[in-house]
């Protein structure tokens, strides 16, 4: 397992104090080989035996799954939300559960195990019933497939997530585990509250020769700033990246280029290109990175 040192200087971007200390180590990250599976979920499973199932017959222990059409029934979701009491620095709406079928537009989820057992993290964008569009954190227990979705799944039989307790922001968080490998095929990086996601990236990146790589996965962002100018005034975001890469720079080192949807605590949804050396996780980012 690798990790960045400590930030010494106050950052150029929107960051949000947490409860518990920092952690030593700014990002963590474990790789091996690379499993790649492709499926389509039929009706009638909740979410999370829809996948958990193949995933782990196919040896997978950790990874990343992009879902994309079909639609669900039952549907479950919260938004993100300021927290209430000190214990976090950013927290959950509650429980959302529209009636009829809701369709899936598309949505990133991280595969791991907690307590033992196979377990998702899920963000996506749909529409619902009533025909808005919205976006947010889905609960995989919850939601049932009712039209078939269609699944790519990139992974490791030899790094796993594992949802472990986490100090600094005092919730229980999918955390690598498993060998560093110096070259890996498949890398899976949680980064911590406050680093700019960019940097932590290309350092990853850098420490596992992925000169070039394809960036998949969710996470949060505090006040989201685009490449096009937008600066989205939200401290807790649920964020999916929609197309990520890493390609080397004109020095040859790695540079990291993202392109997200974000959801605020409004529900407002924005889309586009993230500004590089601009944007600082919230609570965490779970990532898989995938040499090309």
């Amino acid at each position: 397992m690798s990790a960045a040192g400590l930030r010494a200087d106050a950052p150029p971007f929107a960051t949000l104090a947490q409860p518990g200390p920092p952690r030593t180590q700014r990002w963590l990250a474990a790789g091996g080989g690379l499993l790649r599976r492709s499926l389509d979920l039929a009706p009638g499973h909740t979410l999370l035996d829809a996948l958990a199932g193949p995933l782990t017959e196919a040896g997978m222990r950790g990874g990343v799954v992009h879902l994309a059409g079909g639609g669900f029934s039952p549907f479950a979701y919260v938004m993100p939300a300021l927290s209430a009491e000190p214990r976090y620095a950013a927290y959950y709406s509650e429980t959302f559960r529209p009636a009829g079928e809701t369709r899936l537009e598309r949505a990133s989820a991280t595969f791991g195990e907690r307590d033992g057992v196979p377990f998702l993290h899920i963000h996506g964008t749909w529409i619902e019933p009533d025909r808005r569009r919205r976006a947010g954190h889905l609960l995989p227990a919850e939601v049932v497939v009712s039209a078939p979705v269609r699944a790519e799944a990139w992974g490791s039989a030899d790094a796993a997530w594992r949802v472990e307790p986490d100090a600094e922001t005092n919730f229980s968080l999918f955390t690598p585990a498993g060998p560093g490998a110096d070259a890996a095929a498949c890398l899976l990086l949680k980064i911590q509250p406050n680093e700019e996601i960019h940097a932590a990236i290309e350092a990853a990146a850098g420490a596992h020769g992925l000169a070039a790589a394809r960036v998949r996965g969710i996470g949060s962002i505090v006040r989201p700033a685009f490449a096009d100018g937008r600066a989205i005034p939200t401290d807790a975001s649920e964020v999916l990246i929609r197309d990520g890469t890493v390609r080397p720079g004109p020095d040859g080192r790695p540079v990291a280029h993202l392109d997200i949807a974000v959801v605020d605590v409004a529900g407002g949804i924005h889309e586009g290109v993230l500004t590089r050396g601009a944007n600082a996780a919230c609570i965490t980012f779970e990532l898989c990175l995938t040499a090309e």
